[in-house]
């Protein structure tokens, strides 16, 4: 089901999620094939989900709260 056109509104977790790769690091680097481009992104994807400071942790990392709790 798509939605309807001119309506980022209606997906904004996904139109969040496009603006932030598009200005964290598509748009800043060259890449010569599909493959590069996989493989950054999955590097990317882990640092931005468990060692990226998170504000909605305080300010600390997913990995440093983890450590505390246990």
């Amino acid at each position: 089901m798509f939605i309807q056109p001119g309506k980022p509104q209606q997906n904004a977790y996904i139109e969040r999620y496009n603006r932030t790769v598009r200005y964290d690091w598509l748009a800043q680097y060259l890449f010569e094939s599909t493959e590069e481009v996989q493989d950054y992104a999955t590097r990317w994807l882990w640092h931005y989900n468990h060692e990226r400071p998170n504000m909605g942790l305080a300010g600390i990392t997913p990995q440093q709260k983890l450590a505390a709790v246990v």
